[in-house]
Formats: structure tokens, C-alpha cells, sequence
């Protein structure tokens, strides 16, 4: 059986096999008699955990046999062949969280309002999601079976919280004892068996910065390639954090340590061949200081964890502003075509100069767009800049709105954490056509935000339609309203 160090973040039993969810009319599982809440406990013989050992131990296979429970307990074999690469047609239940052992001191759950929805409180400490979505572990008590199964399925590469090589530090920042931070054997054990890792250090201020962070740092780049990278983030306190340890990051903490990090960067680029310390985005904000170009982040190997967001935004934004400038010169050729039209009609024997090619046939009405940006306060100065210049080349009337967050207050400024009534809170604010906040405000797989709110409730409320969009689809939304 999977072997779970700590509780599952759930209090249900662990049954063995997957639960299939749903299953395509047409596909081969249809043909096989399979059914949404069936269980598949076994591929050839193996126990399936999850449906990532269902598809490691059905991968490349053509001859399989499924052990089948069925909801009323009846258990049944299916033997079949599929063609190579053929698609079963199912889908199968969410990977329920291993929860995280350690008491960090700066946890973010620690920071959440007391009647936060219960899943804010989930503390997952899991190499699956690790390696599916990039979630971080401290590997403080990862298992033999799970060390094993990251090597078997080649589950790379994997997300590692350090935050600290100095072993009495980590302990310390973890709330473990220093045998179990120290995962040393662990890492070389990964790395030994190419199993690529990123890195990350919350930093926290007095903690373990300044000298530690340097070491921290040294160490990791002598493992490098294979630990490809180390993200550098601050530590963010809420208004609930009211731990005596931890210190509030400042304006002037961020400048110290951009200004010893990038000695440190230089170094890396020079004897590894890229930036490998990656300082948040956030830190460069907080410091009011211009966030590297392009090339500092190389393929930006740390985005989902805030590094590099801003750049990726800021160069996406220039070409939108490129076509937009296109479609501005398409315009003005089109206001020649009319102004052509409109003199022949008025003067028709008057020598008229021909409209630039191409444009007769692009004649069309030009609506005008306009609607409210909701974010973060900490990005709302850069996004107002570019929806300035926006506006002025595509003459529309989009406004950025900084909304503060309220609901967990502190030094929490960034849009991924803005709640239904935050949202509500700069109603007053509101102009235009409609209302674009961020998606990532609304849980992935239910129409809910942090505090609780439905979506459908938020946008009850506001006069206007309402409109969640990720970065890229802000800027189709734009390069859509310029046309």
C-alpha cells in the first residue's frame, strides 16, 4: 500500500484503487463496461494508488487486464487489447493531499482569517502534486516507498523548499528537530538517480538571510544542473500573524538583498551559464526598482512561483502594443478611405489622391471599449502604466482599480489572493463596459473565491458584467477590443 507519513488531508478511509469519474461515450473504456464510480484496484497485477500510477502502469501497454470494484462491492477482471497509444476515455477522481508534518513559522495557513474555507488550511507536503503542478515539499518526511516511487516513475522534476543549508536554521524556520530537516542523503539520493529539482527560500528577515542566504545559495549552485534552479520569495505576514520571530519585509531589506544576490548572479552566469538565484518579483516592487530584462530569466524556470511574472507580462504587453499600433496606421488608412469617399461624393470633379491600397475592402465601424482592471495593489502601478499606453494607442477607456485586500490584510498586496469582498470594496470605483479580475481568484475546479464568495454572488452584485481572465487572456481581450 502507498504509505502516508502523516494524516491525509482528508478524514475519510483510504480505499484501494481510483475512482473513475467519468467516462467518454465513445471511448474504448465505454466499450470495456466501465463506469463513473467504479474502481480500478489493479493494472496486471499492480496495485494502483492514484491515477498517476494508473497511467505509469498502463503506459505503452497493449495487452492489460483491470481489477474492477463496482459500487455495490462486486470485484471483476476485464482483459483486453487496445492499439498503441490508443486513449482509454476516462477521468478519474482528485489525488487527495498528503498533509505537511513540520510547523513552519511563517505558514501561510497560520495566517488565514479563522473562518477561512476549510481547504485553506490543507497543508500539502505531496510529491505528486510537486510534480504535477509545482507544488513545494520540504522532504522532511517524505517515505522509502515515496522516495521510490519518485525514482520509478520518474516523477521529475520535483519542487524542494530549502529555505536554508545551515542545517540548525532550517530546523529552526521548519519546527523540526534538525535530524529530520536535514534531507541531505535524500537530495543526493534524487539527484544520483536524475531526478531534477527546483529550489526555493522563503525569506525571512534576521532569519535566514545575509551570510545564511549566501550559503544557502553557494550550496545549491554546486549541485547544479540538476538542481536547475532556486527561487528567492519573500515572506508575506497577513494581519494574523503574530509570531515575535518573524519581521515584516521592507522597502529597504529588499534593496540589501537584491544588491547581494545579484554579486551572487553575476558569479552564476559566468561559471554555470545562467541566473540560477531568482528573486521574486515582489522583492524588485517592494524595493521600487525595475525587474531584470528577458534575459535574466532564461526559460523562466520559476514562474509559477512569482519570479520572472512580471517580465513575461511586461514583454506579452509590447506586442500587443505593437499590433496595436498596426491596427492604429489600419485605422488612419481607413479614415483616409472615408475622407476619399466623402470628397468624391462632395466634390466629385476634384482631383482626389487614391486611398493607400488594401484599406476599401477593410471600411468598417470602430466601436469603442472601456471597463474597469481589478488587481493587487502591489501590480496595480506597472499595469496602470501599460493600460495607459494602451489606451492612448488604441483610443479605448480601460481603468486600472488597486484593490486592497482586506480580508487578510498584513503586507498581503498581490492580485492572486483578493477576495469576493475585497472586490466589493471598490465598487465605487467602477467604470465601463466590464469588470475584468484575475482568475486565478477563483478556485480551479469550483466557481468559488478565497473568502467563500461564489462567483455567481460576486457577480450579482456589480452592474456590469463581470469577467475572470488570466494575464494572456487580458491581453487577447485587449488586442480584441483595439481591433
Amino acid at each position: 500500500m502507498y504509505e502516508f507519513a502523516v494524516t491525509p488531508a482528508v478524514t475519510q478511509l483510504r480505499r484501494p484503487g481510483v475512482i473513475i469519474t467519468g467516462v467518454e461515450p465513445d471511448g474504448l473504456a465505454a466499450e470495456l463496461g466501465l463506469c463513473p464510480d467504479d474502481r480500478i484496484v489493479k493494472v496486471n497485477g499492480r496495485q494502483v494508488r492514484d491515477y498517476l500510477d494508473f497511467r505509469f502502469q498502463t503506459a505503452g501497454e497493449t495487452e492489460l487486464t483491470f481489477r474492477v470494484k463496482k459500487p455495490d462491492g462486486e470485484t471483476i477482471d476485464i482483459e483486453f487489447d487496445r492499439d498503441e497509444g490508443e486513449d482509454l476515455g476516462l477521468d478519474f477522481e482528485q489525488i487527495v493531499p498528503r498533509q505537511c508534518a513540520n510547523e513552519c513559522l511563517f505558514c501561510f495557513c497560520k495566517g488565514n482569517p479563522a473562518d477561512a474555507r476549510p481547504s485553506l488550511f490543507v497543508r500539502d507536503e505531496d510529491i505528486r502534486l510537486s510534480f504535477l503542478y509545482g507544488n513545494y515539499t520540504t522532504l522532511t518526511s517524505v517515505t522509502d516507498d515515496e522516495m521510490k516511487r519518485i525514482v520509478e516513475q520518474r516523477l521529475t522534476p520535483q519542487y524542494v523548499s530549502v529555505h536554508a543549508t545551515d542545517l540548525a536554521t532550517r530546523a529552526r524556520l521548519l519546527g523540526v528537530s534538525e535530524e529530520r530537516a536535514d534531507i541531505s542523503l535524500k537530495l543526493k539520493h534524487l539527484l544520483d538517480n536524475d531526478i531534477e529539482i527546483h529550489a526555493q527560500v522563503v525569506l525571512c528577515p534576521g532569519i535566514n538571510d545575509g551570510p545564511v542566504l549566501e550559503k544557502t545559495l553557494t550550496d545549491l549552485s554546486s549541485l547544479h544542473p540538476k538542481v536547475i534552479s532556486t527561487a528567492i520569495v519573500p515572506v508575506a505576514l497577513t494581519r494574523y500573524n503574530n509570531d515575535e520571530r518573524l519581521t515584516h519585509v521592507t522597502p529597504e531589506f529588499c534593496r540589501s538583498t537584491i544588491k547581494q544576490v545579484e554579486k551572487m548572479q553575476k558569479n552564476f552566469r559566468r561559471d554555470l551559464g545562467t541566473t540560477f538565484a531568482f528573486l521574486g518579483d515582489e522583492i524588485y516592487l517592494k524595493a521600487g526598482l525595475d525587474v531584470p530584462g528577458r534575459r535574466h530569466y532564461g526559460n523562466y524556470p520559476q514562474i509559477e512561483d512569482g519570479v520572472g511574472m512580471i517580465r513575461s507580462f511586461l514583454n506579452a504587453f509590447e506586442n500587443l502594443l505593437a499590433g496595436v499600433a498596426r491596427e492604429g496606421q489600419k485605422r488612419e488608412a481607413i479614415g483616409l478611405a472615408r475622407q476619399y469617399f466623402r470628397n468624391v461624393r462632395t466634390h466629385p470633379d476634384a482631383r482626389v489622391p487614391e486611398p493607400p491600397a488594401g484599406v476599401i475592402s477593410a471600411t468598417r465601424r470602430i466601436k469603442s471599449r472601456s471597463g474597469s482592471i481589478l488587481t493587487g495593489e502591489m501590480f496595480a502601478p506597472i499595469l496602470s502604466e501599460q493600460i495607459g499606453r494602451y489606451n492612448e494607442a488604441a483610443r479605448r477607456n480601460y481603468k486600472v482599480v488597486a484593490v486592497p485586500n482586506t480580508y487578510f490584510g498584513g503586507d498581503v498586496a498581490v492580485a492572486g489572493l483578493l477576495t469576493g469582498q475585497d472586490y466589493l470594496g471598490v465598487m465605487d470605483e467602477i467604470e465601463g463596459e466590464v469588470v475584468i479580475i484575475p482568475q486565478h481568484t477563483i478556485k480551479s475546479d469550483e466557481p468559488i473565491l478565497l473568502d467563500g464568495m461564489s462567483f455567481e454572488e460576486l457577480r450579482s452584485k456589480f452592474p456590469v458584467p463581470v469577467v475572470p481572465l488570466d494575464t494572456q487572456g487580458l491581453i487577447d481581450h485587449l488586442a480584441a477590443s483595439a481591433a
